[in-house]
């Protein structure tokens, strides 16, 4: 049974009124306290927050984020979605459901392909389209453990003519992790500035230039310790990395872990000496696929790999992406027709993690979500194969 936007009036807010009901509603939906809550709303963009006004009141909220995320070393336009509220006195009504269909509608009107969130509930995005396409993985290391002693490499404090360096370099690393943000000014802000929380930032610099860099919050313990949290950390080259290492290490007179988030595949883990490090899932997050065919044309593809894939894909929301298409793959490259034998059966929903490279073909097949004869399977395996999938950014 197709699912149906219900009326409702939705857009963003329109007066001081409005805005001070978004206020109360996250408030209430994220415990906040009043002060937290007003950092929040000072924070957030009035052009990118929207409402779901219903009965004359604001019934809900989100904040609508354009950025991108890195599938086979090409930026795919998103639309994060964060601050997901509903007022009290409007929930158990399906509003919440109204409020991300509406999302999604504008959301595909942009032309972006995909959208992205991190789940506080998985059944409300699961019954629009999403599912689990990534994990965000904590990364803890014991401080002293880091007995590294680079100094080859000049670090220095980060400072604002090398702003445009730092994004490079990024986007440089970035763009081989399947699922990474293409950062825009939200995420970059919450990299330097993490809800008031100033993050200070080192530049590892070689002959060539830029070689990685880091960004870290000490946070205060109990008995004068501290621990560190890095929003950010590059490395190029393993100079880079030790050199890294070795000013973390630097901090163990005081410091006794540091962490940061990424995925389970992290470089750095490679040149520590022993297993003094822990990695645990923090969460998975969530995609929802648009447009099939722009969404697989936009990605970028192994180079020297080529196939072909018959798709029959099923779409509660967007006719647009029901029925058969034929994906043609060569020279890291896609290109999407209609038509073809449908040889690989899903709903969109299951179409997120096989496009991540989250879960593979056979895994959704032996879970029932996805049917098709073993030589769509193979094919499905070998094109969307890659590195796990995963995401250092919150939002």
């Amino acid at each position: 049974m197709r699912v149906e936007t219900q009326p409702g009036d939705f857009g963003p807010p329109r007066d001081e009124r409005e805005m001070a009901a978004v206020a109360d509603i996250m408030m209430q939906s994220y415990a906040l306290s009043p002060a937290d809550t007003a950092a929040w709303v000072q924070r957030a963009s009035r052009p990118d927050l929207r409402l779901l006004r219903e009965g004359g009141e604001v019934a809900a909220t989100l904040v609508f984020i354009r950025m991108g995320q890195w599938y086979g070393g090409r930026s795919v336009p998103v639309i994060g979605v964060g601050g997901v509220g509903v007022s009290p006195v409007h929930r158990g009504r399906g509003t919440a459901t109204r409020l991300m269909q509406h999302l999604l509608r504008e959301a595909r009107a942009t032309g972006a392909p995909l959208s992205v969130l991190y789940p506080a509930t998985q059944p409300l995005y699961r019954r629009v389209g999403y599912e689990h396409a990534g994990t965000r993985q904590e990364i803890r290391i014991q401080v002293p453990s880091l007995d590294f002693s680079e100094r080859a490499l000049s670090l220095r404090a980060i400072e604002e003519k090398d702003t445009q360096a730092i994004v490079l370099s990024y986007q440089r690393h970035a763009r081989h992790r399947p699922g990474w943000l293409d950062r825009g000014d939200f995420s970059w802000g919450r990299v330097r500035n993490m809800r008031g929380e100033v993050a200070h930032g080192y530049l590892v610099e070689g002959s060539a230039g830029v070689e990685g860099y880091l960004y870290v919050i000490r946070r205060q313990l109990k008995d004068f310790n501290q621990e560190l949290f890095l929003t950010d950390v590059v490395a190029h080259t393993p100079a880079a990395a030790r050199r890294i290492l070795s000013f973390l290490g630097d901090h163990r007179s005081l410091a006794t872990d540091v962490f940061w988030y990424g995925g389970v595949d992290d470089p750095l883990l490679l040149l520590l000496r022993e297993q003094t490090y822990a990695v645990k899932q923090a969460t998975h997050w969530m995609v929802r696929v648009l447009d099939v065919a722009s969404a697989l044309e936009a990605r970028g593809w192994p180079e020297g790999l080529s196939g072909t894939l018959h798709l029959d894909v099923e779409d509660d929301l967007f006719p647009e992406n029901q029925g058969r298409f034929v994906l043609e793959v060569s020279d890291g490259q896609a290109r999407v027709r209609r038509g073809g034998d449908g040889g690989l059966r899903l709903h969109v929903r299951y179409l997120a993690p096989l496009y991540t490279g989250h879960l593979s073909a056979a895994s959704l097949r032996a879970m029932g979500v996805l049917e098709g004869d073993d030589a769509s399977v193979r094919a499905a395996g070998s094109l969307f194969a890659g590195a796990p999938p995963s995401l250092r950014d919150m939002f």
